[in-house]
This record gives C-alpha cells, sequence and structure tokens, in this order.
C-alpha cells in the first residue's frame, strides 16, 4: 500500500463553498486544470475546486461496487470498478467515498479507506491522501481499487467518481457516477440475502451434520428453564434453489410453525416430501432432552445427506424449547464451491430467530397467536425487557448451538480430481452405514437407563434390561414403540466380548492453526458413536490438540495475504487476450516495512478463433407491452447482432414473439327496446301507463351497469261522472268488460292455456361468485279455468347464467 502524507486543512472560502455540491461531488480534473489549483489551498480543495466544463446525465461510465450491494458491513472489503462502455474512454479520474450529507472539505467527513490494487494504475492523491486518481494520464477502459468500509455507526455513505476526457470533466450527483450504501444491522449480520449460484460440481457428495447444543443455564443463566429444557427433532432437507424452506424475511409455512411452537416435525416433513423433484435428502436427528450434557456422557445429535448438482443447498432448523416459538438453524447454506468442487466443512454458531407465529416473550409464556402473522427474524437483545436475551447496552446474542457440516464422502465422477485427504478415498470406497432406528420423531423419550445385571449369574442364557421414559406424545395417530428394552446376556466372564467398549468416530479435520506466523496450536474433535453396553461412561478423550507452525521462515517484514480473487474476464472476445486477477494484503509487516509479496497477476487467455464466432449476439431486450388493453394480445422482444458481417451469416433469430394475457375486457349491459305503452290503468280520471325492457347481458368484468327497465307515465282518459246512474253503468260495463277479458283468456290460452298465473318472482342468488353459477325464479298458477285440463297449466321455471368471470 502506498504511504500518504497527513492531510491538510481547508480554508473554508465562499468561493469554495459555492463550489462544494450538497453531497460533495467528486469532480475529476486533468492536467490542464491541476496547474490552476494552488496545492496548499487545504483538505481535498484539487476535488473542490476543479475546473472545466461539467456535463451531467452521462450514461457511457459507470461506478459498481462488486455484487451490487445495497448495504455494507463494518470492517468489510469490497472491490470498487470504475468502468467506461466501449468505444468511451477517460484518461483520468477521481473517486472518493464521504459520509452521507457532508460537504467533503473535513477529515472526518470521509468514510472508510482505499486499499491501491495496480499501482501502475491508480495511487492517492498527494493533496486529498483519502481520494484515489490515476497513477499516469493515459487513455482506459477500467480502474479497480479496494474499498474498506468504515467502523459501525458511521451510517450511510456515498462513493463518487468522476471522469476527465480533455478539458470536459463528466460527473453526476445521483446516477451512474455515483453510489450509495448503508450499513447493514448489526442483527442480521449473517442472515443477508445472498444470491445463489448455479452448482458446476459433478458428482454427488455425502455430509454429516452434527448439533452441539450450548444452550445452557451456565451461559444463559436468565429464567433458563431447569426442567424441560430441550432441542426437538432436527428436521430438514438437501435441496434444489428452487425451493425455500425456511428463510428471513419470509413467512412461516404450517409446517415450520409446528415446529417452532409445538416442537413436531410431522408437517414440515410431509411438506418436504411434497417437492420430491427439488429434494434430495430429507434430513432428520433426534431430539436432545435435556438441552446440553458434555459429550462424554452423550453424543450429540446427527444425520448424513447427499447433495448432488442440482440439490446442493441444504436447510434445517430445530425448536429451542420451551420457547413460544424460537428455532435455530440454516437457510439455503451451499454446500457447492465455485471451483466446481464441493465444500469441505463448514461450522456456524447458531442464534435462536422468531418465526413470526406467537407473540410470546419469555421460555414459558402462555400461548399467544401473533395476528397477523409477522415475518422470521433473529431475536435481538433489545426485543423486550423481560426477555431471556435483553441486554440495555444492546450487545450481541450469545450463540446457543453450533452445527458442524463435514464431508465424509464423494461418489461419481468429480470435475476436481484430486481429492481433499485420504479420508475421501476410502470414505469413497466404503460401503454406507445405516442406523436402523424405528422410533417416530413424534414420540419424545428419555435416554436410556444403563443395562440391569444379567439375570443369570452362571453362563447359562439370562436376560438385562433397560428402560426409558415417554416424555412426550407429539402425534396421538403415531404408536409409540416400548419404554423397555431385553437383551440376551450370560454371567460374568462367559461373553467373548468386552462389554466396557465404547466405539468412536473417526477424527475430524484439524482446525486452521491459532497464528499466522510462527508456531501455534490447531485442535481436532470426534464423537462417541457407540456407548458401552455395560453402561459405565465413555472414557476416550473427544479432542485433541497439538502444536502447528505457519511459515517457519516468517519474520517480521513478512505480510499476510489473501486467497487470490476470481479472474477477471479474457480482455478479448475472441482469439488471444489477457486476464488478471487480486488479491489483498490482510495484515501488513509487524516493522512497519513494505509488503513485498505481489498483489496481482496476469495471464494469457485464449477465447475461440475469431472466425468461428459469426453469431456474437447481444442479450435478449425486454418484453414489450402487451398489444392490447385487456384481453388477450402479443408481445415482442429483440436483440442484436454484435459480430461483423465478414465474420459469416447469421441465421440467429434477432425477434421472438408470444402471447399475453391482461385482464378481461369490460362487457356492458345489454338491453331490448321497449315495449309498447301499455293501456291506461284507469277508465276514468288520473291513471298511469308503463312500457318495459328486458335484460339480454348482465354487465361483466366492469362494464356499464344496467338502467332502469321499467317507465311510467301519467294518462287520463275523461273525467268520472257524479250521477250515481251514470256512474253504476260505468262500473258494469267495467265489469262485463273484465269478464270479456277473462273469456278472452280463456279461449286464446296460447302462453298460459287455462290458467291464470302470478307474475315472475326476482331472480334468486347466484350459485357461485365467480366462476359461472346461475340464477332461477319462478312462475305459479294463481287461478286455473273450469274448462282447462289439469294437467295442461303448470308452474313453471326459469334459468339463466351468473357471474361467468373467472375466478
Amino acid at each position: 500500500m502506498r504511504l500518504c502524507p497527513a492531510p491538510l486543512r481547508l480554508s473554508r472560502t465562499p468561493a469554495l463553498l459555492a463550489m462544494a455540491l450538497p453531497l460533495a461531488v467528486a469532480l475529476a480534473f486533468s492536467d490542464e486544470t491541476l496547474d490552476k489549483v494552488p496545492k496548499s489551498e487545504g483538505y481535498c480543495s484539487r476535488i473542490l475546486r476543479a475546473q472545466g466544463t461539467r456535463r451531467e446525465g452521462y450514461t457511457e461510465f459507470s461506478l459498481r461496487v462488486e455484487g451490487d450491494p445495497d448495504f455494507y458491513k463494518p470492517g468489510t472489503s469490497y472491490r470498487v470498478t470504475l468502468s467506461a462502455a466501449p468505444p468511451s474512454y477517460f484518461r483520468g479520474f477521481t473517486l472518493i467515498a464521504l459520509k452521507e450529507n457532508r460537504e467533503g472539505d473535513k477529515e472526518e467527513d470521509h468514510a472508510g479507506t482505499f486499499q491501491i490494487i495496480d499501482e501502475e494504475e491508480t495511487q492517492f492523491m498527494s493533496n486529498c491522501p483519502v481520494a484515489v486518481t490515476e497513477s499516469t494520464p493515459r487513455r482506459r477502459t477500467r480502474i479497480q481499487v479496494f474499498w474498506i468500509a468504515p467502523p459501525a455507526g458511521t451510517g450511510c455513505v456515498i462513493l463518487k467518481a468522476s471522469i476527465v476526457q480533455k478539458r470536459i470533466i463528466y460527473f453526476q450527483d445521483e446516477g451512474s457516477l455515483t453510489k450509495k450504501l448503508c450499513e447493514q444491522d448489526s442483527t442480521f449480520d449473517g442472515v443477508t440475502d445472498k444470491p445463489i449460484l448455479d452448482c458446476c460440481a459433478c458428482g454427488t457428495a455425502k455430509y454429516r451434520l452434527t448439533f452441539y447444543g450450548n444452550w445452557s443455564e451456565k451461559t444463559h443463566p436468565k429464567d433458563y428453564p431447569r426442567r424441560a429444557n430441550h432441542w426437538s427433532a432436527i428436521i430438514g432437507g438437501s435441496h434444489s434453489k428452487n425451493y425455500v424452506l425456511w428463510e428471513y424475511g419470509g413467512y412461516a409455512s404450517e409446517g415450520v410453525k409446528q415446529v417452532a411452537e409445538l416442537g413436531s416435525p410431522v408437517k414440515m416433513e410431509e411438506e418436504i416430501r411434497q417437492q420430491s423433484d427439488e429434494v434430495l435428502t430429507v434430513i432428520k436427528a433426534k431430539a436432545q432432552w435435556p438441552a446440553w450434557q458434555p459429550l462424554n456422557v452423550r453424543a450429540a445429535p446427527s444425520a448424513e445427506f447427499s447433495v448432488d448438482r442440482t440439490r446442493h443447498l441444504m436447510s434445517f432448523l430445530t425448536m429451542m424449547g420451551p420457547s413460544p416459538d424460537w428455532n435455530v438453524g440454516l437457510s439455503a447454506e451451499d454446500l457447492c464451491t465455485k471451483e466446481c468442487g464441493w465444500v469441505q466443512k463448514v461450522v456456524q454458531d447458531l442464534i435462536p430467530w422468531d418465526a413470526g407465529t406467537d407473540s410470546g416473550v419469555t421460555y414459558e409464556s402462555p400461548n399467544k397467536p401473533t395476528i397477523p402473522q409477522e415475518k422470521i427474524r433473529p431475536l435481538t437483545s433489545l426485543d423486550h425487557p423481560q426477555s431471556p436475551f435483553y441486554d440495555p447496552e444492546g450487545g450481541s446474542i450469545t450463540q446457543v448451538a453450533r452445527v458442524v457440516i463435514e464431508r465424509i464422502a464423494r461418489k461419481g465422477e468429480q470435475c476436481n480430481i484430486v481429492p481433499d485427504n485420504v479420508d475421501d478415498i476410502v470414505a469413497d470406497l466404503a460401503p454406507e452405514e445405516k442406523d436402523e432406528d424405528d422410533t417416530p420423531e413424534t414420540c419424545i423419550y428419555s435416554n436410556w437407563s444403563p443395562w440391569s445385571a444379567c439375570s443369570s449369574s452362571t453362563c447359562d442364557k439370562g436376560k438385562r434390561m433397560r428402560q426409558r421414559m415417554l416424555k412426550a406424545q407429539l402425534d396421538l395417530s403415531v404408536p409409540c414403540p416400548d419404554t423397555q428394552d431385553f437383551q440376551p446376556c450370560m454371567g460374568p466372564g462367559c461373553s467373548d466380548e468386552d462389554g466396557s467398549t465404547c466405539t468412536m468416530s473417526e477424527w475430524i479435520t484439524w482446525s486452521p492453526c491459532s497464528i499466522s506466523c510462527g508456531m501455534g496450536m490447531r485442535s481436532r474433535e470426534r464423537y462417541v458413536k457407540q456407548f458401552p453396553e455395560d453402561g459405565s461412561v465413555c472414557t476416550l478423550p473427544t479432542e485433541e490438540t497439538e502444536k502447528c507452525t505457519v511459515n517457519e521462515e516468517c519474520s517480521p517484514s513478512s505480510c499476510l495475504m489473501t486467497e487470490w480473487g476470481e479472474w477477471d474476464e479474457c480482455s478479448a472476445t475472441c482469439g488471444m487476450g489477457m486476464k488478471k486477477r487480486h488479491r489483498m494484503i490482510k495484515m501488513s509487516p509487524a516493522d512497519g516495512s513494505m509488503c513485498k509479496a505481489e498483489t496481482s497477476q496476469a495471464e494469457k487467455c485464449m477465447m475461440p478463433e475469431c472466425h468461428t464466432i459469426p453469431c456474437l449476439l447481444s442479450p435478449w431486450s425486454e418484453w414489450s407491452d402487451c398489444s392490447v388493453t385487456c384481453g388477450k394480445g402479443m408481445r415482442t422482444r429483440q436483440r442484436m447482432l454484435k459480430s461483423l458481417a465478414e465474420l459469416g451469416d447469421c441465421n440467429e433469430d434477432l425477434e421472438q414473439v408470444e402471447k399475453c394475457m391482461l385482464p378481461e375486457c369490460p362487457i356492458d349491459c345489454e338491453l331490448t327496446e321497449w315495449s309498447q305503452w301499455s293501456e291506461c290503468n284507469k277508465s276514468c280520471g288520473k291513471g298511469h301507463m308503463i312500457r318495459t325492457r328486458i335484460i339480454q347481458m348482465e354487465p361483466q368484468f366492469g362494464g356499464a351497469p344496467c338502467p332502469e327497465t321499467v317507465q311510467r307515465k301519467k294518462c287520463r282518459i275523461r273525467k268520472c261522472l257524479r250521477n250515481p246512474s251514470i256512474q253504476k253503468l260505468r262500473w258494469r260495463e267495467a265489469r262485463e268488460s273484465r269478464r270479456g277479458e277473462q273469456l278472452k283468456e280463456e279461449s286464446e290460452g296460447e302462453q298460459f292455456p287455462g290458467c291464470r298465473m302470478r307474475p315472475w318472482t326476482a331472480w334468486s342468488e347466484c350459485t357461485k361468485l365467480c366462476g359461472g353459477g346461475i340464477q332461477e325464479r319462478y312462475m305459479t298458477v294463481k287461478k286455473r279455468f273450469k274448462s282447462s285440463q289439469f294437467t295442461s297449466c303448470k308452474d313453471k321455471k326459469e334459468i339463466r347464467a351468473c357471474n361467468v368471470h373467472p375466478c
């Protein structure tokens, strides 16, 4: 790393403040502008006082942080790239990192530190040591540096860049030359979403999961439940990236809820097995009562599982009991490496998380369902003063468990041919061991008692017995096996086998050396596979330590480096090119000297011959909008031919068309024409006439509603006479008229032969809310005429469709 002089202070002149942007945009400068700026005007004055023509909104240049994160983790290193899209280029640049809403004229306004990768390309500015600029002005299309994030509590940071082309300065305040990163919440350390890459490994790998509970009264003394503390049965699986068992920020399924609240894995196992195409192995291990015991007393729960190229992730969970809905586990742990191999070992400390289904705050809180259900989140030390993990200072929660996932075998043809160690070769050849146990996961037992003394004191055959207690039966429909176990035996001295022998697993691989240079210590572990049959305690050691030496020739001037990063893309798309890779200085020499180890490497790379790739195509564009605004239509997308025409003809499609479906188009109400006006309902004086129309199509999908179907208007035939004799005459005429109409009805009888019908009833409610239902209405007989036959006059019923829109 290049050493920089101490920063200078900036005099806050009005001219300087006028040039400073709201977020202190880092303006670039060229050699011509540099001569105009006095070098003694203050801290980073070269950036703030740069002269030149500014142009906003230029999109050919971009500033990118590797992985495109929105958050940074304090103290973490990130690769920052400044690039120009061909044929554009830049001669000079400036790169700076500022705290949000700071002007950049003070040293404390800057956040994090940059680290030089290639000293031939980049250097720290002499007048502003916190900023990075070019080493020599020349044409370039890309530079890279490392940025080390600031400590916790810094808040959001703005990374800003500027580009110089001759006297023109391109800059952006909120565009492609500016990147905003905010501090990652410490409560989500280790659980932030990370992209899951496709796996390129070959064959399969077999792993052993071992769960070490560390939740005890000694480590977590507050309100520790002494009587009922336990871990529920472990449930999980190895699966593809298309299936999610559980994840932070997601909602718990019914299976996860039953594990979290009841410790029952039955529903969770059912959900996993329903995803048979996405799951390779169901992971199951027994419950642990009590939650913690020394390893020389009881072996840690373990399970074996396999992974392959498509199902290379593993997830599991187990309930911390008793608790409202607290669990520990791993979600989508990727066991495939970027080098197309299988991870050798994963060791992960676990903190509890809340399933979001119960609102209790203590281990033994009464049931209090969370309505509505909340998202899965890790517990924190500031959740609630009554929480057993509460810490008023907001410290981190002490881990409650540790899971070790270790590769024990690889099968099939492997992409990386060389095995990691001899154990892999042996494991590949060894037959699989099966630990047969017919105890259902829904039956929670205590540990077996020691074997009793043999019923025979001689060499005649006898029996011995051991017992266990049924603590819980989570599913009453699943029977639990007996609580007693019998075994044949003989008296002392008659058995050929030594009953006090315990069987141990192979040693797990050595841990890394405790120091990075010189003499240190390392350790390894194993576990008890089978305890002595006579019930005695296993005395064989489960942990072993030894001295280790790292770089015997290391000296105070030695430096510790990170692993090499991935190779950059080849500089050529066809033919011969170059590619680079980089690494960082992890620890500088103790004597303060410069690190002499190389931080970048370059090598040649060969791409396919240029004449063999006539079809070099751009990526597909986004799909166009649908050709219609409702109903069925079409949409298109295009791509471009990037290779030269002289390389050959390209027959690949440059446009694709597919169908698209939008919500159904609205259908307005349809009606018949109005009927003729009826006769006036009065024979004299004021009355009214009516006319009607019938609904032929009900409105659908938000169409216009139906207007009125009945209209009335006033009518007046003549004035009614006051002479009683004349009035009686009118009544007589009306009565004869009605009788005539009745006789006419009886004689005609085409629509309703021989009877008078009541009006139609109203339509009934639709039998379905969507997807097509029916409605009914009825017309019943009001009166049968004497001249009609009984069978010719019946009640009538009509049916019509309704709510035909799709659900």
